[in-house]
C-alpha cells in the first residue's frame, strides 16, 4: 500500500507582492486565528490563559509577545497568533463558559504599510480611519469594498487587514489597485 500523503495548505497570496513609492500590500505571515465568545464572568480566565488581557471596549486591541485579541463585540473577539501557538488547547483548560473555534484556514491576513496606506485602505472602507479616529492599536469589523474585514491599525502609517480566505484575492486586488491611486 502506498504511503498518504498529508495535503498541505498553500497561502491563498502565495508570492503576491504589490509595492510602489506610497504603499506596499503583502501578505501577512501564517497566523494561528481563534475565533473566541464569551460572557464577562469568564474574560479574567480566558485572558490568563492567552497571556494578555482580552479587550473590553469597542474598537480596541491588545497585544503581547506576537499575539494579539481584537473586540469585535460585547462577547466575542479575534486572537491572532504569529507564533503558530495552538490557541485552544491553551483555552481547554479554562474551565469558565466559553467558545473557542479555530478559524486559522478561513481567514487570510494582508499587511498595507506606508505613507499611502490610509487613503488605500479608505477607498473602500466607509469607516473613519483616521489616524484621530482610528488611533495605532484600533480595530474594528468593517467593510472593503464588497467583502467584510477586521482592520487593526499596527502603527501611524501601517495596517493589517484580515479577510476570509475566499475573499482574500479580491482584498488583495482592491488593496493594489487603491495602491496604485494613492500613490498618483
Amino acid at each position: 500500500m502506498a504511503d498518504a500523503e498529508q495535503a498541505m495548505r498553500r497561502s491563498a497570496l502565495e508570492g503576491r507582492i504589490a509595492r510602489n513609492a506610497a504603499v506596499t500590500v503583502v501578505p501577512a505571515q501564517e497566523a494561528t486565528r481563534l475565533s473566541l465568545r464569551a460572557p464577562m464572568d469568564s474574560i479574567a480566565a480566558l485572558s490568563d490563559a492567552l497571556g494578555l488581557a482580552l479587550p473590553q471596549k469597542p474598537k480596541t486591541s491588545t497585544s503581547a509577545g506576537g499575539r494579539a485579541a481584537f473586540w469585535l463585540g460585547p462577547d466575542e473577539w479575534l486572537v491572532i497568533d504569529e507564533s503558530g501557538a495552538d490557541l485552544a488547547a491553551l483555552l481547554a483548560k479554562v474551565k469558565q463558559f466559553h467558545s473557542a473555534v479555530d478559524v486559522s484556514h478561513r481567514n487570510v491576513g494582508i499587511l498595507v504599510e506606508g505613507a499611502g496606506a490610509e487613503a488605500a485602505i479608505a477607498a473602500g472602507c466607509p469607516q473613519d480611519i483616521s489616524l484621530a479616529a482610528f488611533p495605532v492599536g484600533a480595530c474594528s469589523r468593517t467593510i472593503l469594498g464588497k467583502i467584510e474585514v477586521v482592520l487593526w491599525r499596527t502603527s501611524p502609517t501601517d495596517f493589517r487587514v484580515e479577510c476570509w480566505r475566499s475573499f482574500a484575492d479580491y482584498a488583495f486586488t482592491f488593496l493594489t489597485d487603491a495602491a496604485r491611486a494613492a500613490a498618483a
